[in-house]
C-alpha cells in the first residue's frame, strides 16, 4: 500500500432516492471523468434547511476521480441536480493500492 499524497480524490454528493441515479452518473464514466461511481443503498438524511429540520430519503454517491477532473465532474453532476444546494465534498486520497490508483488514473485520461 502506498502511503503518500496522490492526485486521486473521492467526490461525494447525495441524490433523492427517486432520481434515476444510473442515468445521472453514466455520463461521467462515458466521458472518462470518473473511473468508478458507487451508489449506496437508500438512507435517511436529517439536516437543517432554511430554519427547519428536514428529513429526506437519499442515496450517497461516491465518485472516484482525479483532482484534475473535479471541476468537470461537478459541472456534469450539478448541471442537472434537483437540489438547490447539492452536497459537494471532496476527500483527498492519501494512499492506496498502487495498481488500483494507476487503473483509476488510466481510466480518467
Amino acid at each position: 500500500m502506498a502511503n503518500h499524497d496522490t492526485d486521486v480524490v473521492l467526490f461525494l454528493t447525495t441524490v433523492p432516492v427517486e432520481l434515476d441515479v444510473e442515468a445521472a452518473v453514466r455520463p461521467l464514466l462515458e466521458a472518462r471523468l470518473a473511473a468508478c461511481v458507487s451508489v449506496l443503498p437508500p438512507m435517511r438524511s436529517l439536516y437543517r434547511w432554511q430554519g427547519a429540520v428536514e428529513v429526506t430519503d437519499e442515496r450517497q454517491v461516491i465518485v472516484k476521480t482525479t483532482r484534475a477532473r473535479l471541476a468537470a465532474v461537478q459541472a456534469a453532476l450539478f448541471g442537472r441536480h434537483p437540489y438547490e444546494v447539492p452536497e459537494c465534498l471532496v476527500l483527498a486520497v492519501a494512499g492506496g493500492g498502487e495498481a488500483y490508483l494507476e487503473w483509476l488514473r488510466a481510466e480518467t485520461t
